[in-house]
């Protein structure tokens, strides 16, 4: 699943539109993507508008359009977007459900097994789909008393899934979760109220510098992520720890409350 990183990468795809007005060139209506809005609408209304800027809020995008229009995008599992030549238009197959194009290029975004959404609000009409509230994780402006805040209010609940919270943690996926866990040295089974107060300065300082490299390094341009980070063994068979104070510890792979993790048992610890 695309988590900031890989969704802030395929935004900027579309970035070459920005300034410039767009006919829509392939829709889909009966694409399940398209299942929140009226795909007769969204065409009405950003068929030869100019594209003013696009946002993205943890795993979500957006364009807006002048007049008024926003169109949203989130990508599921499979969603992808790209600008191709118009000499691709050919080549556009059934996935590429929403294709729009300008006068020398095409902004597709295609989805083959259709978890992602499309959601679109014309002007005057309200913006429900678009997170107001905390800014991502990657944006300066998240605050250590915003999430010791939100942290104090699940108390309860299991780190890994407090960190998946879009709520708190807009952007953060799977493998973001199990990387900032790894980085502060915090098992991802701990409950929140059991962290201490070292732990939870330990936790913030990680979440900032995951978010930060992984939009420096994926976000750029989909590199892929060095050796020193956890994201490049997490999914091998017999993995291991590339910590060097480790000496090749073996990673541990298990569910914790229903999500897969993987963490190291040498240099990570419980709370306390």
């Amino acid at each position: 699943m695309p988590e900031l990183a890989e969704v802030e990468y395929h935004r900027k795809q579309w970035d070459p539109f920005i300034g410039r007005s767009a006919r829509v060139a392939q829709l889909n209506p009966r694409a399940r993507i398209f299942r929140e809005v009226d795909p007769d609408h969204l065409v009405a209304n950003i068929e030869g508008r100019r594209l003013l800027k696009s946002l993205r809020h943890g795993k979500r995008i957006r364009f807006d359009f002048a007049g008024g229009s926003r169109l949203g995008i989130q990508l599921g599992m499979t969603g992808a977007m790209r600008m191709a030549d118009l000499s691709e238009r050919e080549a556009l197959d059934r996935h590429d459900h929403l294709v729009l194009e300008t006068e020398d290029r095409l902004f597709v975004f295609r989805d083959s097994r259709m978890f992602g959404l499309v959601r679109f609000s014309a002007k005057g009409e309200e913006l429900t789909w678009w997170p107001e509230g905390s800014p991502d994780v990657g944006d300066e402006r998240y605050s250590r008393d915003f999430m010791l805040s939100f942290l104090e209010r699940r108390g309860g609940a299991i780190l890994k899934n407090v960190l998946l919270d879009q709520e708190g943690f807009p952007g953060v996926g799977n493998w973001m979760a199990d990387e900032i866990c790894w980085r502060a040295e915090i098992l991802p089974s701990v409950r929140c109220r059991e962290l201490s107060d070292a732990q939870k300065e330990s936790l913030y300082v990680s979440v900032r510098a995951v978010s930060d490299d992984a939009l420096r390094v994926i976000g750029h341009d989909y590199s892929t992520p060095p050796p020193e980070w956890l994201f490049t063994h997490r999914w091998k068979d017999g993995g291991l720890c590339p910590l060097p104070r480790c000496h090749g510890e073996p990673l541990v792979r298990q569910k914790i409350a229903g999500r897969t993790a993987c963490f190291c048992r040498a240099c990570q610890t419980e709370a306390g």
